[in-house]
């Protein structure tokens, strides 16, 4: 099924912080879409969609490792935006442990 079935189209600059969270969860458009995640995040590193405060950054951070690898500079960006976030919730904390380790 299409990500974005049953749901208009739109252009990419107006995603909201649910639209990047749901399509980045699915591997969608990375190139395009991470870059605009980590806009939001060093902003807003708790941003929150539909589910939970901090799930964009919970969708980002659980990307496969060779996404990051591949994106060496988002990687970095990324590693310094959670470096500097304190009293996460245990599940998120724990995501930002396993990504720094990657």
């Amino acid at each position: 099924m299409n990500a974005t079935a049953g749901r208009p189209r739109r252009p990419i600059g107006e995603l909201t912080v649910e639209d990047m969270r749901l399509l980045i969860g699915q591997d969608i458009g990375l190139p395009y879409l991470l870059p605009l995640a980590l806009k939001v995040l060093r902003d807003n590193p708790m941003a929150e969609g539909d589910m939970y405060e901090g799930d964009l950054l919970s969708a980002v951070l659980t990307r496969n490792p060779a996404v990051w690898a591949e994106s060496s500079g988002l990687g970095r960006e990324l590693r310094v935006i959670v470096s500097e976030l304190i009293d996460l919730p245990l599940d998120l904390q724990q995501k930002v442990e396993r990504f720094l380790i990657q």
